[in-house]
């Protein structure tokens, strides 16, 4: 007692030493804390690289816009238009046979 009673006087606690287990426990909580770091790093690492290639993509909508609009329209079918005014025509001409056919009778 008088060596304790000595070593708290000094300013100095005598710690009992550590346990294998308790040594062990500190090594890997600081390798655990360490992994965790480089984690969180790569985790930083990896978001700022999405963000980049969302910006990049954003860059590419107004000429994906463009490409969507070109496709579209070369997409219609030209006869289409046309067809509707040519049924009508053709229409009239059938029925100006007909007739000129009955009137020949």
């Amino acid at each position: 007692m008088a060596t304790n009673r000595a070593s708290a006087a000094n300013g100095t606690h005598s710690r009992p030493e550590k346990s294998y287990y308790e040594q062990q426990r500190e090594i890997l909580v600081t390798e655990i804390a360490q992994s965790l770091e480089l984690v969180l790093q790569n985790i930083n690492k990896l978001n700022r690289s999405i963000e980049e290639v969302t910006q990049v993509g954003n860059e590419f909508a107004p000429v994906e816009s463009l490409w969507s609009h070109f496709e579209n329209v070369m997409a219609k079918d030209p006869n289409e238009s046309h067809e509707g005014t040519q049924e009508g025509a053709t229409e009239h001409e059938g029925e100006e046979t007909e007739v000129g056919e009955e009137q020949r009778k």
